[in-house]
């Protein structure tokens, strides 16, 4: 919530829940990478009785969740450098092996973070373009073209409150007119040749609220929802 929204009656998602909810829409059997930072904790969400297998482009095929406090291996770590688990037949691949799963296009989806989108579905993700900071390209760019399917998790808006939903990126892009959905701590996004069209809303949020907070416009689905996630997992 924004200090410029005082009306706002609304809760906005932490990022375990925004993980969560982008988990839920992972389809069995799918082959998911997980992009470094909130898309690597999708993989303890999955809904219990679904498999589906995570690839880290580190060279991870069978990426399980985060492990418990106390039961970290050394050796297993994911692409952000985190402690991570395999799944009973996960594999360890050559570095160069998990960039031809990639190129190859046998990834189903992959999760991406994302500093800016925009209304067709660019996507801006590896550079701030500050100067203190490196950019670090990373496998965004073959992620971007190689999965069958991009979708983004992101806040809906920078530190400041600004959008990061754009009518035209203004950060250097990673690829052009490749993200299909986009995870907020706002709402579930689709882009689509017809514009955006808002799935679901943080509970109490409004229409005009969420497009307040969004340069492009924003439709309302038919079928849209309140976005809901598990009490126990509220901050």
């Amino acid at each position: 919530m924004t200090s410029s929204d005082k009306t706002a009656t609304y809760k906005p998602l932490n990022r375990d829940q925004m993980a969560w909810r982008a988990a839920q829409d992972l389809q069995e059997g799918a082959y998911v990478n997980l992009g470094i930072g909130m898309p690597t904790r999708a993989a303890s969400y999955v809904p219990d009785g679904r498999e589906v297998i995570f690839h880290s482009e580190n060279g991870i095929l069978g990426l399980g969740p985060k492990p418990e406090p106390g039961t970290e291996d050394e050796n297993l770590i994911d692409a952000g450098k985190n402690y991570t688990t395999l799944i009973k037949g996960g594999v360890f691949m050559h570095h160069a092996d998990a960039f031809l799963m990639i190129r190859g296009k046998h990834l189903d989806v992959s999760l991406l973070g994302a500093f800016e989108v925009s209304e067709h579905g660019d996507l801006a993700n590896w550079t701030t373009e500050d100067p203190s900071f490196p950019p670090g390209v990373g496998g965004a760019m073959d992620l971007a073209v190689g999965a069958k399917e991009i979708r983004v998790i992101m806040d809906h808006t920078d530190r400041n409150g600004k959008p990061r939903i754009l009518k035209k990126c203004r950060l250097p892009l990673t690829a052009p007119g490749c993200v299909k959905r986009i995870y907020t701590n706002l709402a579930v996004i689709d882009v689509t040749e017809q514009g955006l069209f808002v799935r679901e809303m943080v509970e109490g949020m409004t229409l005009e609220q969420l497009q307040a907070l969004t340069e492009p416009k924003l439709q309302l689905a038919n079928n849209w929802r309140a976005l809901m996630p598990p009490e126990a997992m509220a901050a």
